[in-house]
């Protein structure tokens, strides 16, 4: 007997578009099931004035398939050389809805990053002045640390102090990967939200080292030991507000995967619904997936929940996903979890 499960259409609240080829080969994987997404700055050059994030949102609308009907929610990347007044300028338009802040040397194209927090201080004041969210890539770069610690060091070195140094300041964690992000979030009951991936429910480290190296299992911040996994299983399927789903859906063709330094990011645009559905089914909680995916989100955005809705239904036959999609670069792996999954979006 099918299954139905009948939930506001989602957003997805942490997403690489990348440019280009690749832009109009992937975005309509995210323009299928989702209205919204939180776009990334992190091209290269970035995104870091209002003006290269309006021509980078007409680029996108651009790439939109006929047909379909999907919002982009600009953000700016966050440099030394950030001017708040470009940052005011470009929300009070409606253009951005983030800023986001990479540590210098974090993850992809994160060269333009943060190194001397003291030379953002202007414009986080100037954020939570204006109520503007700074999204987070909460990982240290110290040589010293440990790939596997970066997060929590981050929360103790760098978040907790900017968040006390900046009263107001609405911050989201971006990915979190750890227990330690989890009771972070859990011990602060204002401004401040975090997102957690798919992958991230679904593999810890062992799935990127047992057995050989998988590359389209390694991303950054890179899966945790299993009992970070759960901590994150509990957070997202719990229904408390302060968790949302961020994909972070990130391609790359195969052949920068597939290398001696092979680039990090999972791409699950394609299947993140299907997936969650089996994920909170799994942990008995399908009743707060609509919370997680459609509704605590734009609750911490201060933006309506989509009135469109999406139907997701399991079948006793597993679901069929493409097992890549092509680029005129060439193809990017859909990221597989490993297992059969039975639930699937409903054609609309």
């Amino acid at each position: 007997m099918t299954q139905s499960l009948t939930i506001a259409r989602p957003d997805d609240w942490h997403l690489h578009l990348r440019d280009g080829a690749m832009l109009k080969a992937v975005l309509p994987e995210t323009a299928r099931h989702f209205a919204r997404a939180i776009i990334m700055p992190n091209l290269v050059p970035p995104v870091v004035t209002g003006a290269q994030a309006a021509a980078y949102k007409d680029r996108i609308m651009a790439a939109l398939p006929g047909g379909m009907d999907f919002a982009p929610l600009m953000t700016l990347y966050l440099t030394e050389d950030s001017d708040p007044e470009d940052i005011a300028a470009a929300h009070a338009s409606g253009l951005i809805k983030a800023v986001k802040l990479y540590p210098a040397g974090a993850t992809t194209n994160s060269a333009s990053g943060v190194a001397n927090f003291k030379n953002v201080r202007a414009a986080l004041e100037k954020m939570a002045e204006i109520g503007l969210p700074l999204c987070v890539h909460g990982e240290v770069t110290d040589h010293d640390i440990d790939i596997f610690d970066r997060e929590a060091v981050f929360i103790d070195r760098v978040l907790d102090p900017i968040r006390k140094a900046t009263p107001g300041l609405r911050v989201v964690m971006e990915h979190i990967t750890t227990k330690d992000g989890v009771a972070y979030v859990q011990d602060n009951a204002t401004d401040l939200g975090a997102t957690i991936t798919t992958h991230h429910l679904i593999i810890n480290r062992n799935h990127i080292l047992v057995g050989g190296i998988k590359p389209h299992y390694y991303c950054l911040p890179v899966a945790k030991r299993e009992e970070h996994r759960l901590a994150l299983r509990a957070a997202a399927t719990s229904g408390d507000a302060r968790f949302f789903l961020g994909t972070d859906s990130a391609p790359h063709v195969d052949d920068l995967k597939e290398n001696a330094c092979g680039c990090a990011g999972c791409f699950t645009a394609t299947n993140t619904m299907a997936l969650l559905a089996h994920v909170f089914e799994e942990e008995n909680a399908l009743e707060n997936l609509e919370k997680f995916a459609s509704r605590n989100g734009p609750s911490f955005y201060g933006l309506p929940v989509n009135d469109a809705k999406l139907t997701l239904t399991k079948g006793a036959e597993a679901a069929v996903f493409p097992e890549k999609i092509e680029c005129s670069d060439g193809p990017v792996t859909v990221f597989d979890p490993g297992f059969d999954v039975f639930w699937n979006v409903a054609d609309q």
